[in-house]
């Protein structure tokens, strides 16, 4: 007798359907699971008979075999442990063929029955709507993200008894009542009316996240470089239903998170980290900090002191946006639309050019300090800005207790985005994000801009990458002011930022 039972697999940043196969013949009593399983899927076989056992089903005394198809696709985890369990259930004339047919079914077993939830949930789902599956069975815990997919019945499920018998139509199993409660940013806290001085930084700020444009803040040690990029974080637009969906997957491959991703990611991992850990990889081709800054921030703090070939792995996705990670057995492309916020020091010391503290650094320290960014990593960052220290006088003077600039700012940015969104007619596409042709044929520039861009350009031998950012720049400036095409005062403003 032969059993079929459909299920999936998260395989990079897609998903995988694979069928469960099972035969049972006379023989020994024995338990064999075929299919290019790892040692986990291997293991299924203890937490598949208890959880069968302690469910008051009986386990066959016979010869199973089962054999998860594709053979040459590499199974990892535990997500076949459930139809595993019903293909058994199926060659014991305990449930029929017809019980489980266009249905799919994924989660992992405990020892006493329970489901137990599993990441990648919604690559599962997408890859279940593209095979023309209709109905999903999957972790109760995992019901709240799979909510998000539309167009695709899902059924949430405690334990194994309570599935066998809605499949029998004995109890119906009743979906719980969604209720997501939105969590708090990666970097809550600081506002900019948190923030003393500083009004040019602010500005700067304010037009890299309304342009999603990578941004460079130098300074000496406490002068509120770190302040102002996690400020930053709580100036971040709110999700669309389709980047809700994008992020909370990529957190659901990475983390195991059974949450619903409600806000722009704030990642800022340390400069100990290592390439695998920030642009991904591993044994598994996992997604790393790039990606879990998906539509969010990547923040460096100190970014000369990240290793060099970490830094020099960001260029390929800060230009394409996309990461591909090649291992044995899988080749991964994910996504990483971040926006860069980095940091760092004059010089090693961090004075020079403080007014207040002598810089003790050799000219040639100074020179291997800033050499570690590279021009072509250089070239890819869209503004640099340079702050200085506020008064001791001034950071004991008492604060309005408001929230009034930091409201009118974040207004500003959404409206600026609206109208990046009218112009594109795509709510995935910023000003930092427009190809070299793009920027030509949908940008407008007066007469007398493009003259002073061209005199500008010439004089400040500007490379093509920098004199389109330049434009692009410009744009979200005359975004946040409402304006209709590019001026020279727009120009004038976005060429300060492109200072070394």
């Amino acid at each position: 007798m032969i059993s079929k039972v459909y299920s999936a697999i998260p395989y990079g940043y897609d998903g995988r359907i694979v069928e469960v196969e099972g035969d049972i013949n006379r023989g020994l009593p024995a338990f064999n699971i075929v299919g290019m399983a790892n040692k986990t899927i291997n293991e299924a076989k203890e937490r598949v008979k208890s959880a069968l056992t302690n469910s008051s089903f009986t386990f066959p005394d016979k010869k199973v075999t089962i054999n998860l198809a594709p053979a040459d696709l590499a199974k990892d985890g535990s997500f076949l442990d459930l139809p595993i369990a019903l293909s058994i259930l199926i060659l014991s004339n305990q449930l029929l063929e017809s019980d489980v047919e266009n249905r799919l079914f994924v989660g992992e077993l405990s020892l006493d029955g329970k489901i137990r939830p599993i990441r990648g949930i919604i690559n599962i789902l997408e890859a279940a709507k593209t095979a023309g599956i209709s109905e999903v069975y999957l972790p109760s815990k995992n019901f709240e993200q799979a909510s998000l997919i539309s167009n695709i019945k899902i059924i949430g499920v405690k334990d194994l008894k309570s599935l066998f018998l809605h499949l029998k139509k004995e109890k119906e199993i009743k979906n719980p009542e969604i209720v997501v409660k939105k969590k708090e940013t990666g970097a809550s806290g600081p506002i900019l009316d948190h923030i003393r001085g500083q009004s040019f930084a602010k500005r700067a700020l304010a037009i890299a996240i309304a342009g999603h444009h990578n941004i460079l803040i130098s300074g000496p040690p406490g002068a509120g470089k770190t302040l102002l990029a996690r400020a930053a974080a709580n100036l971040l637009p709110d999700l669309s239903p389709e980047e809700k969906i994008a992020i909370t997957k990529i957190y659901s491959i990475a983390t195991s998170s059974s949450d619903v991703i409600t806000f722009r990611p704030f990642r800022s991992p340390h400069h100990t980290a290592s390439s695998v850990s920030i642009i991904g990889g591993g044994s598994h081709a996992e997604p790393g900090e790039i990606s879990l800054a998906h539509l969010g921030v990547l923040f460096l703090d100190e970014i000369p002191e990240f290793p060099r070939s970490v830094l020099e792995a960001l260029r390929q996705p800060l230009e394409d946006k996309t990461i591909s990670i090649s291992r044995a057995n899988l080749k991964a492309t994910y996504p990483a639309d971040f926006m860069l916020i980095a940091t760092m020091n004059p010089c090693p010391c961090g004075y020079l050019g403080d007014t207040t503290h002598e810089c003790t650094c050799t000219r040639n320290q100074i020179l291997a300090y800033s050499k570690k960014l590279s021009g072509p990593l250089f070239d890819r960052i869209d503004m640099n800005i340079a702050v200085q220290k506020v008064d001791n006088s001034d950071l004991l003077k008492p604060l309005e207790n408001s929230s009034k600039e930091h409201n009118n700012v974040k207004n500003t940015i959404k409206e600026a985005i609206n109208r990046q969104y009218s112009r594109y007619g795509k709510k995935d596409v910023y000003n930092s994000s427009l190809s070299s042709h793009q920027v030509s044929t949908l940008l407008k520039l007066s007469k007398s801009a493009e003259q002073f861009l061209y005199n500008a350009s010439k004089k400040l031998d500007l490379s093509a990458r920098s004199y389109f950012k330049v434009i692009k720049v410009a744009q979200t400036i005359a975004d946040l002011d409402g304006a209709p095409e590019i001026s020279e005062a727009h120009l004038s403003e976005a060429l300060t930022f492109r200072k070394r």
